[in-house]
């Protein structure tokens, strides 16, 4: 692979999700009155409201994929609109974000180095909503709920069978910074370190004091596929660049390697972090 392999986005390209979502609500709908039922009516047989019935066949609001499969079962779509439930699953992330989410989900190995946030796989479900609560421009409440869904539904990396190997590099000021307030900063460490005793997880953290630092050019992703390809992920604001190419790739690595061996190792980090915990 070269350089002409590397994707990148600025945030700045169209995003079809509106049209997508609005599609997916006309094809709901059409179903829904071939099946002789109301919105009210499908709403009560599904376990949902009427104004939630009319938001997704208006396209205003993302269904879950509970959702879509109770509808589909209901109105005997036969599986037309499970069909699209993997490309509604991905309308639930900003668009230069969905890329990423793919091939995360089929990482063997992850690693990631954080200086301003939590890395969102180990972002305690309060942590998330303050996040996204800060976002600026400030966030529509019913998209906020929307990211922490699928931001949460992000955790199925950790479950899955064979074990992936994820690491985090994670700086001192982001166990400090208490986004949310202090008692989501608390549930924060508690689940932090709840995911650094899991066998394949690794955490260190970066202290303050170190005179000598690696991760000066800023946070970065590192993605290991099964099938031996190597990639490394960067994104600030809403543009983010996926290298594929190894001269791209190799000097994040090596970066890498040299922060861990920076950072505190894994015990010592998860050491540290109940120290941060008594101090709160």
């Amino acid at each position: 692979m070269d350089a002409a392999a590397d994707a990148g986005t600025d945030g700045t390209e169209p995003d079809s999700s509106g049209q997508f979502l609005r599609c997916f609500g006309r094809q709901m709908k059409l179903l829904r009155e071939v099946a002789g039922l109301t919105q009210a009516q499908l709403g009560e047989r599904v376990g949902y409201g009427e104004a939630q019935i009319a938001a997704v066949e208006q396209g205003r609001r993302i269904p879950k994929p509970e959702l879509v499969d109770a509808v589909d079962r209901v109105v005997g779509a036969r599986g037309v609109l499970v069909a699209m439930k993997e490309e509604v699953a991905k309308v639930r992330y900003p668009s230069f974000f969905r890329r990423f989410v793919s091939l995360e989900a089929e990482a063997v190995e992850l690693h990631a180095y954080e200086t301003h946030l939590v890395n969102g796989l180990l972002q305690s479900e309060e942590y998330m909503r303050a996040v996204f609560s800060m976002w600026r421009p400030l966030l529509d409440p019913e998209v906020i709920e929307q990211r922490v869904s699928a931001r949460l539904d992000r955790r199925k990396l950790f479950s899955r069978r064979p074990a992936p190997l994820l690491s985090f590099v994670i700086e001192e000021q982001v166990l400090r910074r208490p986004v949310g307030g202090n008692d989501v900063l608390r549930g924060q460490l508690e689940h932090l370190l709840l995911c650094g005793h899991e066998r394949n997880v690794e955490i260190q953290v970066m202290p303050n004091n170190r005179d000598e630092h690696a991760g000066l050019g800023g946070a970065f992703t590192l993605i290991h596929l099964e099938d031996q390809r190597r990639m490394g992920y960067i994104e600030v604001q809403e543009a983010s660049i996926l290298y594929t190419a190894p001269k791209k790739v190799s000097p994040l690595e090596a970066t890498y390697g040299v922060l861990r061996a920076q950072a505190l190792t894994p015990r010592e980090s998860l050491t540290f972090i109940e120290k941060l915990l008594g101090e709160l």
